[in-house]
């Protein structure tokens, strides 16, 4: 059996216009179904990539190129991977020639850290498409191989699409558990007429850290979405993170005793933490792009100028600031607010955001770095929301480069505030926290010494007190 690369499909320019969305939906199987079914087709399918690194690492050293048919996984026979079928099997080759042509084309862009999918993976994930497998309300039946029982399995909830609609269907495991991702294909919105996205009203976004989209309009209006609930979150993850290993530290098993049930529940909770964790994160950023995307839909803006962050990524800024980085994951960022913006209609390109943090767009000088939110000209003396000037400054560049107009910037006069991630723990009302040790509030005084031994605890709080004080501010003395 001999496997190899797929090539990449095209797209027809004359088929409507749709986009494509993807709903993750638990799901509810039985012991039987988890352990015999659904992992079983998951380490069947890694098999499938294992059989692939390895005969592609053949060819390479016999200096052949790469296979581009799957004529003979088709060939295979039934049972040759399990319970997994033909089509499954199929949609690993798949994943792995879209890795590898993406290893591909960045190294001939000049990207030579990129590497080729090189890693055996003990789980991979399985995708069906339309055709394949049925879809009965919350009830879905997996294809599986040849001669076995048919699959159904029951979803967590509702599939929040149109039956109809629903294109391909993915078993994968995130943190522990199983899901099943749901891709459908969602036309994109119309709107009555003179109340859709204007073509000629652009508005511009920054992107952040603390405010993770910072947009400007053409008439005066701004919108701020906190990302403080998401940063927090990113703390309050990494400090239990640390605890939970200080924890288990001294009864962590043996190099030797890796296979040990205590290891397996220590890694087992670990798995489910840090899914958690990345499932509150995801649904905070897709809460902010939705209120960016609402927001410019009332606006009527036709097109979203993005300043392109992307290149400060790879500065070396030290161990804090390379965290913080590292968490904003600004691609997402971008993806999310992309797929948003193109289902309501709205264009959205990329500029070059170069300065646009640290020019004043009054008199067009290039100021120090504030230290906080605000702007400060030492110039002309103006004042501002820095994200916000940004916003304004990205609105008026083009994704050529320059200023698409020599008129002024657009600053924004009307502000609205949005806060993403209203879902994460202390982000309501109290905004604490629960994970956040609790401390006495308020100061407690000043702190005495200790009186002596002796007596005279009052002339000995005299003398401290009045040492720290002149001749003439010394007021008070023991009775």
């Amino acid at each position: 059996m001999v496997l190899g690369l797929v090539m990449p499909r095209r797209r027809d320019p004359a088929a409507p216009r749709v986009v494509y969305r993807t709903a993750r939906v638990g799901l509810r199987v039985t012991p039987g179904q988890r352990r015999r079914w659904c992992f079983g087709l998951l380490r069947s399918a890694g098999d499938v990539w294992a059989c692939v690194l390895e005969v592609n690492a053949w060819r390479r050293r016999r200096r052949d190129a790469p296979l581009s048919g799957c004529r003979e996984l088709a060939a295979s026979g039934p049972g040759t991977f399990a319970e997994l079928d033909s089509a499954g099997a199929r949609s690993v080759l798949r994943r792995f020639s879209d890795a590898w042509f993406a290893a591909a084309k960045r190294r001939k862009d000049g990207d030579v850290s990129a590497g080729f999918p090189r890693r055996r993976r003990g789980l991979v994930p399985v995708r069906w498409h339309h055709g394949t497998f049925v879809l009965d309300g919350r009830r879905v039946r997996i294809p599986v191989g040849r001669g076995a029982a048919p699959l159904w399995v029951r979803l967590a909830r509702e599939v929040p699409y149109p039956l109809e609609q629903v294109r391909s269907i993915t078993l994968l495991c995130e943190g522990g558990r199983l899901f099943l991702d749901l891709s459908a294909e969602i036309p994109i919105a119309t709107y009555p007429v003179g109340a859709g996205p204007d073509p000629g009203r652009v508005a511009g976004v920054d992107l952040g850290i603390i405010h993770p989209y910072a947009v400007t309009g053409p008439d005066g209006a701004g919108l701020l979405v906190s990302g403080r609930a998401i940063r927090a979150e990113h703390r309050m993850h990494l400090a239990d993170t640390k605890v939970r290993r200080r924890a288990v530290a001294r009864r962590a098993p043996k190099p030797g005793q890796r296979g040990s049930r205590r290891w397996r529940k220590y890694r087992r909770r670990a798995r489910m933490v840090e899914g958690r964790h990345r499932r509150r994160v995801r649904q905070a950023q897709h809460e902010a792009a939705r209120s960016v995307v609402s927001w410019a839909v009332e606006q009527r803006i036709g097109e979203l100028r993005v300043g392109d962050p992307r290149g400060v990524l790879d500065i070396e800024a030290g161990r804090r600031h390379n965290l913080r980085l590292r968490q904003w994951q600004v691609g997402r960022l971008l993806q999310v607010l992309t797929d948003k913006a193109t289902l309501s209609g709205i264009t959205l390109c990329l500029v070059n955001e170069r300065g646009t943090s640290s020019t004043c767009p009054a008199c067009q000088r290039r100021v120090p770095k504030p230290r906080g939110r605000t702007l400060s000209c030492p110039h002309c003396r103006f004042s501002g929301h820095r994200d916000l000037v940004a916003a304004a400054t990205i609105a008026t560049r083009s994704p050529g480069g320059g200023p698409t107009t020599p008129t002024a910037v657009v600053l924004s006069e009307v502000l609205t505030h949005r806060r993403a991630g209203r879902h994460l723990p202390g982000s309501g009302q109290s905004r604490r926290d629960p994970r956040r040790p609790r401390v006495a509030r308020g100061s407690v005084g000043p702190r005495w010494p200790a009186p002596p031994l002796g007596g005279e605890s009052l002339a000995h709080k005299a003398r401290i007190h009045n040492d720290h004080r002149t001749p003439g501010e010394r007021s008070w003395t023991p009775h």
